[in-house]
């Protein structure tokens, strides 16, 4: 899609000529007047502003900053017959891109504004990337928190995944982390650096959905008084996420399945063809193969999808892992809400870990903000938690409940080891001889599984031959 520039300027001629000498590259609207110029911003939002310094009576200074205070990131080019060194320098102070005087130089135009829409580019790419990096500080793999048995397999399977642009398909219930597990394919991988944009099938209605994926042109439909860019120019040269793939409309699926072969599109409205560059990966809770069997999903779309399946398992089959996740909401939560919640004793974790999470991961999630939100010191009681926990504990302890016994049996001893010591630092909040006596270990034989484990971080190795000798 081309990029779009709004002209405002009072002269009719000057906006004709700009945009004769523009509108090969750029779509381009005009306005002579401040307030309708302001009023297009918001119905054709645009990439570009070429501004006049004065509007018939209006100070284009002040349309500077109206505009800047609405847009920050807008790039403004001013444009004027009048120029003077201190019009200028107030320009520049007010956030224009550059300031330019009538007669307008066009190849020279030209440059600034290749170089002012290649600077927002990058200011957008910093911020987006910015903002999703920080999410990704997990224990596993691109901010997966785990290290159960069946977890790092599936790490190992991303690790092969991540540079490629083959379709993946990730299964498993509700709340198990799908959307964790396609940004780590993401972040990891070589389209690191372009967006990762998510579109929910099951969230939007079937009569927005088309509009959602391909936008649309101005004009094509009732209510369409602006062109709109659809998820697909959006994720171009990135990463399209298709959560809950299995609820996309037939219609639909078989626009998106052209799409995959042709690797273009056009907007609704459109006649011109995009062409995109993406990776596509889809995520579901449901059997997509019976779906095929029963006519509701594309069989060919289904296999130009499914090239790799990656199942998450749900977390009552990795319940080794909830010490870890603990850990991890706490320290999240504390950060965002400014909670001092730091430990999780040994009864509170019994309960969390017999509990069988019909909610997954999400569910957890939610039961240790509600504990810490409840909860009136640095620790989470039994009461602190909500009563499908504590009753889901008592159900465990009658004769074959699905509770504590049943995770223990899918566990190897080193890994039922490394949740007994996680569990035993957050009972002790980390206090080496309390820990020594709760596990029966030396204080030596203790610190070597906390070396082990990451939760002491190693002495160098100069200072250990220093105290053999000491």
């Amino acid at each position: 899609m081309k990029p779009r520039i709004l002209i405002i300027d009072d002269e009719p001629g000057i906006c004709q000529v700009l945009t004769f000498a523009l509108n090969s590259r750029y779509e381009v609207s005009v306005s002579t007047e401040a307030g309708q110029g302001m009023a297009l911003l918001d119905s054709e939002p645009a990439d570009l502003v070429l501004l006049d310094l004065q509007l018939g009576t209006t100070d284009g200074i002040a349309v500077l900053k109206a505009l800047k205070e609405k847009m920050p990131d807008m790039p403004v080019i001013m444009m004027t017959a009048y120029g003077s060194i201190r019009s200028s320098v107030e320009a520049m102070k007010n956030g224009a891109y550059t300031y330019l005087t009538k007669p307008l130089d066009i190849e020279e135009l030209q440059i600034f504004i290749q170089n002012a829409l290649k600077l927002r580019t990058l200011n957008e790419q910093v911020t987006y990337l910015s903002g999703e990096l920080r999410s990704l500080s997990g224990v596993g793999y691109g901010g997966i928190v785990g290290m159960n048995r069946e977890m790092k397999r599936i790490y190992a399977l991303l690790d092969r995944l991540k540079d490629i642009s083959t379709s993946v398909i990730i299964t498993g219930e509700s709340g198990c982390g799908k959307e964790l597990v396609a940004r780590a394919i993401h972040y990891m991988g070589c389209r690191r650096d372009q967006k990762f944009v998510a579109l929910n099938c099951s969230a939007i209605p079937e009569s927005l959905m088309e509009e959602e994926m391909f936008g649309h042109k101005k004009g094509a439909f009732t209510g369409a008084v602006g062109t709109r860019r659809g998820k697909l120019d959006e994720a171009n040269h990135g990463t399209l996420f298709l959560d809950e793939i299995g609820d996309m409309p037939p219609s639909l699926q078989q626009k998106l399945l052209r799409v995959l072969q042709e690797r273009e599109f056009s907007p609704l409205g459109g006649n011109e063809v995009h062409k995109v560059d993406l990776r596509v990966v889809a995520a579901t809770n449901k059997n997509l193969r019976e779906m095929v069997q029963n006519g509701s999903f594309r069989n060919d779309l289904f296999y130009r999808l499914n090239v790799m399946e990656i199942h998450i398992p749900p977390l009552r089959e990795r319940k080794d892992d909830i010490p870890q996740l603990c850990d991890h909401f706490l320290n999240l939560y504390n950060k965002e809400k400014g909670g001092a919640v730091r430990r999780i004793p040994v009864d509170v974790m019994q309960s969390l870990m017999e509990y069988n999470y019909p909610g997954n991961i999400r569910e957890l999630a939610n039961i240790l903000e509600y504990a810490m939100v409840v909860s009136d010191g640095n620790t989470i009681s039994p009461a602190d938690l909500p009563p499908a926990v504590t009753s889901g504990r008592q159900h465990a302890a009658q004769p074959g409940g699905k509770g504590l016994d049943t995770a223990l049996t899918r566990m190897t001893l080193a890994e039922l080891e490394r949740a007994a010591v996680f569990a035993c630092w957050n009972a002790h909040k980390g206090r080496q001889k309390a820990m020594a006596d709760s596990l029966g270990l030396s204080e030596r034989g203790l610190r070597n599984k906390l070396y082990r484990y990451n939760l002491l971080p190693r002495e160098p190795k100069a200072k250990l031959e220093r105290a053999k000798t000491e």
